[in-house]
């Protein structure tokens, strides 16, 4: 969330350029949170976090939201853009005024994870989080609300499930944050986003942030924004942080296990996030993993919420080594301590791949992503790196021996092989005899037949969509 207590190790290790590159890459040092604005209860809180200096989104995006402006916030992940909204939120919060602040996020990990930082941040201030999500007790989240709730942090499930219950009111909404906002405007959330928006009547400020933000998501954040709403963008050259060695392995689809094994056994990393697409290769891999000896755990999205409030515990505790998971834990997960994050899907969205690996070289620490690539994934790895600007590093393991090709798999490019092109085979038949003078063995009456008007094509016919009328496309 803030700046690494591990400098002083670094400079022990005589690594001075690595502090050098962390300094400048994440923290602005020429501003202390002192200077800041912040009032003193909320500078206490950050003192007893035992940090001074911001990070780069922090000190541009806190003096701007302290002023009032609708903001939208781009930053690299793990730069800490929780606490550059959270801050100033919490100095201008009124603690007489309960839910006046509605903040959205896309996963219930992510909202646990934000309303923990602000009840962190905020434990010398009179202001209090609450964390409205599925999957747990309503009745203790409306209490909590009645208790205090002046900040509200929530998924757009469960925040319009108790406006509609009228447990919950926006008449007093003062702030809005949409964390993660290409996630929140994208399809899947945006008639919901759309729907609680509207029902925030009164006068209030909007603060939207996230690592990726597209054109077109910053024309739909606009709309729901004051015509002068501010863009802050600290995002120089790649959307991923330096800090993180990135890495692609190139594997065929039925050696992923065993090579994940492998570098497991091998490298022996500290502590490693896996990705995989869907929620049925999360548990495979995971059951894979423990049948050969690793300690492995899963979380996605068809798992009770308390066993991942469980896993989830476990792991900021030190006591899961490996993670294997949808990309639900993409933007909901903060361990300091993730030492590597393994692509073993790549994802199909691009953005999704910045938002992975931004899980390692938080806070000023050094990480490994590692990219699985089958050879169907090309176009997939060109355009993560297109987006990053960062070319990948091939990384050619020792000790791995790829298995066999499965027999299914044998047989079917066996069959592809021997199977002929239809395009091919139309146009060697229409050609080849006309290239040696001849229609082969057909006969006279057999060639009127086939070309009654006397014209031998010399190439395969165009494709069409069989119509004899036309067609006014091109006009």
């Amino acid at each position: 969330m803030f700046a690494c207590c591990g400098q002083a190790a670094y400079r022990r290790w005589g690594f001075e350029a690595v502090i050098e590159q962390i300094m400048s890459e994440i923290f602005d040092t020429s501003v202390t949170f002192d200077q800041l604005g912040l009032r003193s209860s909320v500078l206490k809180g950050v003192e007893e976090a035992g940090f001074k200096h911001p990070t780069t989104i922090q000190a541009q995006l806190i003096p701007a939201v302290l002023s009032g402006k609708d903001i939208i916030g781009q930053a690299k992940t793990g730069t800490g853009k929780t606490a550059a909204f959270g801050l100033p939120i919490l100095h201008m919060a009124d603690k007489d005024l309960p839910m006046q602040a509605l903040i959205l996020v896309p996963t219930r990990e992510l909202a646990v994870q934000v309303a923990g930082e602000l009840e962190e941040l905020g434990k010398h201030t009179p202001i209090r989080t609450t964390c409205i999500i599925g999957g747990e007790s309503m009745n203790d989240q409306i209490k909590s609300v009645r208790q205090g709730g002046h900040v509200m942090v929530g998924t757009p499930g469960r925040v319009m499930d108790l406006q509609g219950r009228r447990q919950i009111s926006f008449d007093h909404v003062k702030f809005v944050v949409l964390d993660e906002v290409d996630r929140m405007l994208d399809i899947g959330f945006r008639d919901d986003i759309r729907k609680i928006l509207k029902l925030v009547h009164g006068e209030h400020q909007t603060v939207f942030v996230s690592a990726t933000i597209s054109g077109e998501i910053e024309r739909l954040a606009r709309s729901f924004m004051k015509p002068d709403a501010q863009k802050i963008v600290t995002v120089s050259g790649s959307l991923t942080v330096s800090l993180v060695d990135q890495q692609v392995l190139s594997v065929e689809p039925w050696d992923k296990k065993a090579l994940l094994l492998h570098l497991l056994k091998k490298e022996q990393p500290d502590t490693v996030l896996v990705f995989c697409r869907t929620k049925a290769t999360v548990s495979g891999v995971t059951r894979y993993l423990k049948a050969h000896g690793v300690e492995a755990r899963e979380i996605h999205g068809d798992l009770a919420q308390s066993k991942r409030n469980k896993v989830m515990s476990s792991m900021r505790k030190g006591h899961v080594d490996v993670l294997i998971a949808s990309d639900l834990a993409a933007r909901g997960l903060d361990v300091e301590h993730i030492s590597h994050v393994v692509n073993y899907d790549l994802p199909e969205d691009p953005e999704i791949y910045v938002h992975r690996i931004g899980r390692t070289a938080r806070a000023g620490r050094r990480g490994v992503a590692w990219a699985f690539a089958t050879p169907e994934d090309g176009h997939l790895l060109t355009e993560i790196e297109k987006l990053t600007g960062v070319l990948m590093e091939k990384f050619d393991y020792e000790g791995f021996t790829p298995g066999p090709v499965p027999e299914d798999i044998r047989a079917r490019r066996t069959k592809d092989a021997i199977r002929p092109d239809p395009q091919k085979a139309m146009t060697a038949r229409v050609t080849a005899p006309a290239a040696t003078g001849g229609l082969g063995d057909l006969s006279e009456e057999e060639r009127k037949r086939m070309f009654p008007n006397g014209v031998i094509p010399t190439s395969a016919p165009q494709r069409t969509l069989g119509s004899r009328f036309r067609t006014r496309r091109g006009k």
